[in-house]
């Protein structure tokens, strides 16, 4: 049995989900599409090519296996994309929630089956139909959990909207020793550098007490304002719009001190090599053509 245990986004990983690019499928049509960085890629014709993201995500592999990181991989669904594992599940203490994630995808949740099974059935949870929760949506920070959403009318037709009120109020009700705070985002469905599509596309905590901010992801000023406070504005990397767009928030700790990031973000390397992190450097451009980076592809289980 698996003894789960999440309680921040950096103790020390011992498991974890990782998603797959195997047997990946065909590009997508452009009316097939969840966000509008692949839909820009589709069109230019610059979607990216199974082979060069299955390299991509086993490098990362690489590198958890480096730290003895337990890894679980999805059972592959032929003609499927299964990259990322974070939409569709996520783990807040010793609970397994599962996403009410789009009915398209529901096929990834059977493909982990073999994982649920190993979890005491009381610890999974389902939540009612009208909640929808993401994982990316979700930060954990000790006795906080940072939660991102979309409260504009149009939430129904914003197809990069994924976590609505009802979600924020569910994980109140299961965590009341918990400080809950959510965060309304800035949504486009054809912009993709106005498009926080999750929380950890604008925010994300490193370390004991640092982090990674986009101050426009952010639909309302106080709640960037809530962040400085709490972390303190020393302690915070701010990232630019292109950045934001390149997915600068979206790296991955496998401790308080050692940072997954892309080889490409020469900027915020340096920043957390100068803060003392060990950074894993590994290439994931091509996987973030589809506006999700390492957070996205991961689910971890089990931190110390």
């Amino acid at each position: 049995m698996l003894k789960l245990n999440v309680k921040n986004e950096t103790s020390r990983l011992k498991t974890l989900v990782l998603g797959t690019a195997k047997n990946n499928g065909p590009v997508p049509a452009p009316e097939e599409t969840y966000d509008p960085k692949s839909l820009e890629h589709i069109l230019a014709g610059t979607y990216p090519k199974e082979e060069d993201m299955v390299r991509e995500i086993e490098g990362l592999a690489e590198v958890f296996r480096k730290y003895d990181v337990e890894i679980f991989r999805p059972e592959i669904i032929p003609d499927y994309n299964q990259i990322f594992a974070r939409d569709i599940a996520f783990v807040i203490d010793d609970f397994f929630i599962k996403s009410n994630i789009l009915p398209d995808r529901e096929k990834e949740l059977k493909a982990i089956q073999y994982v649920m099974d190993k979890i005491a059935p009381e610890k999974v949870i389902t939540p009612p139909e009208e909640v929808h929760v993401e994982g990316g949506d979700v930060m954990l920070w000790n006795d906080h959990i940072f939660v991102g959403t979309y409260k504009g009318e149009d939430y129904p037709d914003q197809i990069t909207a994924r976590t609505n009120m009802h979600g924020v109020q569910f994980i109140r009700e299961l965590f009341p020793d918990k400080e809950v705070r959510e965060f309304d985002l800035v949504k486009s469905k054809t912009e993709a550098r106005d498009n926080a599509l999750h929380l950890d596309c604008c925010f994300q905590p490193v370390g004991r007490d640092k982090g990674i901010i986009y101050e426009g992801g952010f639909y309302r000023k106080e709640d960037y304002e809530y962040l400085v406070k709490l972390f303190g504005k020393e302690n915070l990397f701010h990232i630019t719009r292109d950045e934001m767009y390149y997915m600068f928030s979206n790296v991955f700790s496998i401790d308080t001190d050692v940072v997954v990031s892309e080889r490409n973000f020469k900027r915020l390397n340096n920043w957390l090599r100068e803060n003392g992190f060990v950074v894993e450097e590994v290439a994931y451009a091509e996987i973030s053509k589809q506006e999700g980076l390492f957070r996205c592809s991961t689910m971890p289980l089990i931190r110390e």
